[in-house]
C-alpha cells in the first residue's frame, strides 16, 4: 500500500536522508563494496544476498558474509598484482556467483569495476579494454577464446581450470589461496567504482565513470520507483553486462541488504515462468521486450504458480496494452522507468508513492532531479510541447554524470545535460517519451514520434514487435515506415499491411499511420535488446534510393 505523496518526499527530500545510512561518507570516503555487502553481513551475517540458478541447472546461494569473505579473497590477489585503486578491472562472464564475487572483490580493492556483455565479439572487447587500459578480465573457458583475437590483452583470469593452451590462472584456485581479511579501500565522492560505456547505436561507444555518490540515487531508485521491499524476491532480468543489469539487479537490491536472482539460462517464455515460480519472484523488472515475449506465449502462463506484487519497465516504452495485460495476466501493476547508461534512472511512475497515473510515460522525475523539455533555443517548453529532455544539473543534486571518460563528445550546454531524448511536456512535472532526437519523422509538416506509432501497432493481435522510421519521399520528406514481427503462424499481405494502416489511422491519427508497412523475422537490436532503428533509417534509405534509379 502506498502512502507517501511524491510531492510531499519532493519537498522534504535531501541526500542526507539516504547517506545517513551509509558506513562510509562521500564527504569522508566511503567503499561501495562495504555498502552493498559488509554492513548487511555485520547485522546479519545468514542474510542471503544472490539466489543463482545455473545453465545446467545447479541452484545455489550466497550469504552476505560468504560474499564479504570472497570479496576480500579477491581483492588480496588483485594487490599481489599490483592492481588497487582507479585500476580497471573487466567482467566478461553470465549472471552466475562468480560475476558477482569479481564485482565485490574489485570495488573492495578501490578499483573500478567493468563489465563486458558476452555477446560481445573480440573487436567491441578489444576497443573497451583499451579505452580503458583494463589490468585484468576474469572469464571463463566458453568466452576465452574471444581473446585470443584481442591486441593488447590485459592478463586473464578464469572461473575453472584453464586449457591447455591458455595462460590464465583459475578464479578458486588463487583466491582460495588469500587472506580471508583485506581492509577496504576508501575512496573520493567524485571517484569511479564503475566504469560504463553507452550502447553505442551510432559511433563507437563513449565511456561513462560512475562515481560513488551514484549511489544515493541507485537508492532513491530502487526503494520509490520499484519499491523494494526486505520481503520481496526481487528479480532483474536485465544483464549486468549492461546498465540497468549492474546498476539495478547488482548495486540496488545489495545497496538496500535485499536479496537479488541470477538466472544464467537466456531468456524464453518457458524458462521465466519457471524461474518466476521456483523462486517465488515478487518484484520484477525487465524491459518491454520480455514482457511482450511473455504476452505472446499467455497459453503457457496457466502451467506456473506465480504471486507477483510489481513490475517495472526500463529501456524503451511501454506500451498501454501491456499494462492491461499484466493486469488482466498477473493482477500486477507494471509501470514504465526511465534512465541513461550516463544518468541511471531519473524519472518514473513509482509504486512506492502516490501520484497521477500516466500509462505510456516516463513518469516523474526522481527525488533529487529537476527534468525538462527545451527547444532548440534552449528555452523550456510549455505544456503539450515536444522538446528535448534535459537534466537542469544545478537543480539537480543527485546527478553524478561528469560527462564522457575520454572527452568522446560535450552533451552540456550551459546548466542543462542533454539527453538526445525527445519528450511531450505533460504539465504536472512529467514527461511522454516520442522519441529519440534524431529518429523523429518530419512528414508533411508534421513531427512524427516513432515510440507513438510503434505503440499502436503492438496494440494489434497480429503483432509482436514494431519498429517506425522516415523514409525519404520527395513529396513529403519523409513518410513512416514500420518494420513489423508478426505473431508465430501469421502471414503478412496487403490485407494485413491494409488493415494495420487502418488500425493506426483509427486509433492514433490520420498523418501518423505508416504508409508503408515491411514484414520481418526480427528486428536489429543491441546486445543489451534496444531496438537500433539507425540501421532500419539506413535500410529505408536505400530502398528510397534504389526506387528512384
Amino acid at each position: 500500500m502506498r502512502t507517501k505523496h511524491y510531492q510531499e518526499l519532493i519537498q522534504e527530500f535531501t541526500p542526507a536522508l539516504v547517506e545517513d545510512q551509509f558506513s562510509g561518507s562521500l564527504d569522508g570516503g566511503l567503499n561501495a563494496c562495504v555498502e552493498i555487502c559488509d554492513r548487511h553481513a555485520a547485522t546479519d551475517p545468514n542474510r542471503i544476498a544472490l539466489r543463482y540458478l545455473r545453465s545446467n541447472g545447479e541452484r545455489g546461494e550466497l550469504s552476505f558474509a560468504e560474499l564479504q569473505r570472497r570479496a576480500a579473497q579477491f581483492a588480496n590477489y588483485l594487490k599481489r598484482l599490483g592492481i588497487g585503486r582507479g585500476d580497471r578491472v573487466a567482467g566478461l562472464l553470465p549472471r552466475t556467483p562468480e560475476l558477482l564475487i569479481t564485482i565485490l572483490g574489485t570495488l573492495r580493492a578501490g578499483a573500478v569495476y567493468q563489465p563486458l556483455f558476452t555477446a560481445f565479439g573480440s573487436g567491441a572487447i578489444e576497443y573497451r579494454v583499451n579505452q580503458a587500459n583494463t589490468k585484468l578480465i576474469v572469464t571463463n573457458t566458453e568466452q576465452w577464446p574471444k581473446l585470443a583475437e584481442v591486441n593488447g590483452l590485459p592478463a586473464t583470469l578464469l572461473v575453472a581450470e584453464a586449457p591447455a593452451a591458455a595462460k590464465a590462472d583459475a578464479l578458486f584456485s588463487v583466491i582460495d589461496a588469500e587472506s580471508d581479511h583485506f581492509e577496504p579501500v576508501l575512496i573520493g565522492k567524485e571517484e569511479p567504482f564503475l566504469q560504463m560505456f553507452t550502447s553505442g547505436t551510432t559511433g563507437k561507444s563513449k565511456g561513462v565513470a560512475v562515481p560513488t555518490r551514484a549511489l544515493i540515487p541507485f537508492w532513491c531508485y530502487m526503494t520509490y520507483a520499484i519499491d523494494l521491499r526486505a520481503e520481496d524476491n526481487y528479480w532483474n532480468v536485465a544483464d549486468p553486462g549492461w546498465a540497468y543489469g549492474l546498476y539495478y539487479a547488482v548495486v540496488g537490491p545489495l545497496l538496500l541488504g535485499c536479496t537479488t536472482h541470477f538466472n544464467e539460462a537466456g531468456f524464453t517464455a518457458d524458462n521465466t515462468f519457471q524461474f518466476m515460480q521456483d523462486y517465488q519472484i515478487t518484484n520484477l523488472a525487465a524491459a518491454p521486450t520480455a514482457y511482450r515475449l511473455l504476452m505472446a506465449n499467455e497459453a503457457l502462463r496457466a502451467n506456473y504458480r506465480i504471486d507477483l506484487r510489481v513490475a517495472s519497465s526500463a529501456g524503451e516504452p511501454l506500451n498501454p496494452e501491456v499494462v492491461t495485460w499484466m493486469q488482466r495476466v498477473f493482477g500486477c501493476p507494471v509501470r514504465d522507468q526511465y534512465g541513461q547508461t550516463e544518468t541511471g534512472m531519473t524519472a518514473g511512475n513509482m509504486h512506492a508513492l502516490v501520484h497521477q497515473e500516466r500509462v505510456a510515460s516516463m513518469g516523474f522525475p526522481l527525488p533529487g532531479y529537476r527534468l525538462v523539455a527545451l527547444d532548440s533555443e534552449l528555452n523550456e517548453v510549455g505544456t503539450g510541447e515536444t522538446g528535448e529532455l534535459a537534466v537542469d544539473v544545478e537543480q539537480s543534486p543527485l546527478f553524478f554524470f561528469q560527462g564522457y571518460t575520454w572527452g568522446e563528445k560535450n552533451p552540456f550546454q550551459g546548466k542543462y545535460y542533454l539527453t538526445g531524448d525527445m519528450v511531450i511536456n505533460n504539465g504536472d512535472g512529467s514527461h511522454s517519451y516520442t522519441g529519440r532526437d534524431d529518429d523523429i519523422i518530419a512528414s508533411a509538416g508534421y513531427r512524427i514520434g516513432p515510440a507513438d506509432v510503434e505503440s499502436t501497432l503492438l496494440e494489434h493481435a497480429a503483432v509482436i514487435e514494431s519498429a517506425v522510421v522516415g523514409k525519404p519521399d520527395d513529396q513529403r520528406g519523409s513518410i513512416v515506415k514500420a518494420y513489423v514481427v508478426l505473431r508465430a503462424g501469421l502471414d503478412g499481405d496487403d490485407t494485413l499491411v491494409e488493415e494495420l494502416q487502418q488500425f493506426v489511422r483509427k486509433r492514433l491519427s490520420t498523418h501518423s499511420f505508416p504508409r508503408e508497412i515491411a514484414f520481418v523475422d526480427e528486428l536489429p537490436k543491441t546486445p543489451s535488446g534496444k531496438l537500433q532503428r539507425f540501421l532500419l533509417r539506413q535500410r529505408a534509405a536505400e530502398e528510397a534510393t534504389s526506387s528512384i534509379a
